[in-house]
Formats: C-alpha cells, sequence, structure tokens
C-alpha cells in the first residue's frame, strides 16, 4: 500500500529532521487542530521505541499558553517553570507542530509580556537555538492557514505538502553550493527600490537548512558582523508580522549596524516600540536566502515567507552563536524582502542573483 503524504511527512519529521534513536524523549507541541499529523507521530514513535512528551496548548508558545500569557503577573511571568526548563534541558528532540485556529491570535499581548516569556526560557530553549539538540518546527492545514494564504484548505494542504515533501538531499546539495559563495566572501550587498545595505560577513559561516530544521525548509543564513550594516532596506513588498500584528511599509536606515531610523506606513508606533525592546533589538542577527523552489507566493507566514525563492529576509535582534552570531536580544524579527522585480544580490562587488535567480 503506497504511504499516505500524512504517514510520510511524520517519517520525513522524525527521520529526516530530527533523527529519532530507540529509548529518546521527544517533546512533541501541537494543538488539538493537529490531532491527526499528532497521533500519526505518535504511532511512528512507538515503532522507533521512542518516548513522547506530548505538549498540547489552544494557543501559545512551546513554554506557555497564551490565555496564562495575558494575565499573569509581570513578574512571574519573567521566571521559568521549573519543570518546563528540566524537560527542555533533558529532552533529547523537539517536534512543534503549528496547526493555528486563528493567526491573530496574541495580537492583544503587549511586547513586554512575549519578551519576558522569551528572555526567561532563553537559557533552558538555547540548546534548540544553538542545535545541541535536533528540533523541527513543522506546520499542519488549518482552515485559517488556508484562510491567510488566499486558498481553499485542500488547496493549502497541496501546497503545504509540495513545499516539504520533496528531495531534501538534493535541494541541500543545491543550496549548499549557493552558501559557499557566501562563506568565501567579506561583504554581502543588497539593492533594490528603495534599498541600498552593505553588510560584512568576514569571518562569518553559514547554515544550510535543507530538511533539517524548520518544515518547510529551503533556506541558508549567517549571521553578518554586528557593528557593519550601512544604508537603507525597505520592505514594501510585504507587510512584517510579528506578534499576530501586521506592519506595512517597513523602511529601516543603519549606520554602524544599528536602526537609526525606522519609519512604516501602519503600525509604525508598534514597530518603534519593538525595535526599542532591548540593545540588541536595532541590530541584524540574520541574513537569510530564501530557495524552496515551490514557495513561490506570499502566505503571510514567515516561516514560509522567509523560504520563497527569490527572497532575502532579515532578522532583527538575536542572532545564533553556532555560526558566530553575537546579537543577544529577547526579539528575532524575520523581515521578507521580494528580489524578483529588480532585485539583486552582490557578494564583494559580483553580481551573484538578479531578479530572484542565480547567476553563479
Amino acid at each position: 500500500m503506497t504511504e499516505s503524504r500524512l504517514e510520510r511527512y511524520a517519517g520525513l519529521l522524525l527521520d529526516t529532521c530530527l533523527g529519532v534513536q530507540r529509548g529518546w524523549q521527544v517533546i512533541v507541541w501541537a494543538t488539538p487542530w493537529a490531532r491527526p499529523l499528532v497521533e500519526e507521530v505518535l504511532r511512528q514513535l512507538a515503532e522507533r521505541g521512542a518516548y513522547p512528551l506530548l505538549r498540547l496548548t489552544f494557543s501559545g508558545g512551546l513554554v506557555y499558553h497564551r490565555a496564562w500569557l495575558r494575565h499573569a503577573p509581570l513578574e512571574v511571568i519573567s521566571q521559568p517553570a521549573s519543570i518546563d526548563v528540566h524537560t527542555l534541558q533533558s529532552c533529547d528532540a523537539v517536534l512543534a507542530i503549528a496547526a493555528p485556529e486563528d493567526t491573530r491570535d496574541g495580537a492583544d499581548i503587549a511586547p513586554e509580556r512575549t519578551s519576558a516569556v522569551r528572555a526567561a526560557y532563553g537559557r533552558a530553549t538555547s540548546r534548540l537555538h544553538e542545535n545541541e539538540v535536533p528540533w523541527v518546527m513543522c506546520w499542519y492545514p488549518t482552515p485559517a492557514l488556508a484562510r491567510d494564504a488566499g486558498m481553499t484548505l485542500p488547496a493549502f494542504e497541496d501546497f503545504l505538502y509540495g513545499s516539504c515533501l520533496i528531495d531534501w538531499q538534493s535541494e541541500h546539495e543545491r543550496i549548499s553550493r549557493y552558501a559557499r559563495r557566501f562563506d568565501e566572501a567579506e561583504e554581502v550587498r543588497i539593492l533594490a527600490d528603495g534599498t541600498d545595505l552593505t553588510l560584512s560577513v568576514a569571518g562569518r559561516h553559514t547554515d544550510v537548512d535543507a530538511g533539517f530544521g524548520n518544515m518547510p525548509g529551503g533556506e541558508f543564513f549567517l549571521c553578518p558582523v554586528e557593528t557593519s550594516a550601512e544604508g537603507t532596506i525597505s520592505f514594501t513588498e510585504f507587510p512584517a508580522i510579528w506578534n499576530g500584528r501586521e506592519v506595512r511599509g517597513v523602511r529601516l536606515r543603519f549606520s554602524a549596524g544599528r536602526v537609526v531610523d525606522a519609519s512604516a506606513e501602519s503600525e509604525e508606533a508598534f514597530l518603534l516600540q519593538t525595535l526599542d525592546t532591548d540593545e540588541g533589538a536595532r541590530r541584524i542577527g540574520e541574513l537569510g536566502i530564501g530557495c524552496n523552489p515551490a514557495i513561490d507566493r506570499y502566505l503571510g507566514n514567515v516561516y514560509f515567507d522567509e523560504k520563497m525563492n527569490g527572497t532575502i529576509h532579515v532578522a532583527l535582534g538575536a542572532g545564533f552563536e553556532y555560526v558566530g552570531g553575537v546579537n543577544e536580544s529577547a526579539i528575532h524579527w524575520d523581515i521578507v524582502k521580494d528580489l524578483r522585480a529588480g532585485g539583486s544580490i552582490e557578494l564583494d562587488g559580483t553580481p551573484v542573483q538578479t531578479n530572484g535567480a542565480w547567476v553563479v
């Protein structure tokens, strides 16, 4: 009997992404909307002799529920629960399945509350951020996700599975060829309408996400030298989404690595407030290059959009120490820019991508 897409998806998550072994204790985080995938994952974990540590929530993050986050005293939010810390520090892998009922849930929560809970669990989740333990964040199709994408639910299911169930070994080899060019370079320049941004990448190295981190994968990324960003970048093609809020027409100007001027066509006060989260929030923690051939349209979901072929994304805030990043912040805000209509990427003065197509 031919395996269903659901069975193949669960197998991809457990084997290719996590490499689950017998005896492993695997955190499985999900919402009730993902029940079919959760049950398939539990079945396959059983077949592999591994233990699921099931965490279900109606809405929220890996270590909090939004109903709690809305009402708990800030001083309580700022201190982690010891049992959750122990679990995160002791588990062998983490599988997070996002299946939201409402993709805007949490937009009403004050940024200081979200920042406080992330900071509280920063040390406990550092094993994930620094890839000391295998983890994967994936999606299960829900009506809310399909609605945001402007698709019917069956069409969104096809899109999701089409962007995930691909030949990741071949994709990893292809994307790695582009990534090596960045490893060899000292300076990256991003050019487009309203954009001329220069970043130093000297001494930094890339990481390729092609079937081993977020799912869908299909990107490579690095952490630019934190004091190097100079120039401007305009994110006018797509809104920047953070904590359920849509910020349209973001424009940033950098000097000596910091955002020194910022504006937006909507939610500008929220943008400025987020940039003032802490000292590191105004610096670039990551430059990512989208390469997934099956993602060719904007969905309003950054986990897909940042992998879109022909785009880049700049993350304000925390960098990744395991690839040389040293910027620290309670935020990591990925903002996507489309280069397919008049944009280009240069390495040390030589174009390597024009209008979203590689020329190397």
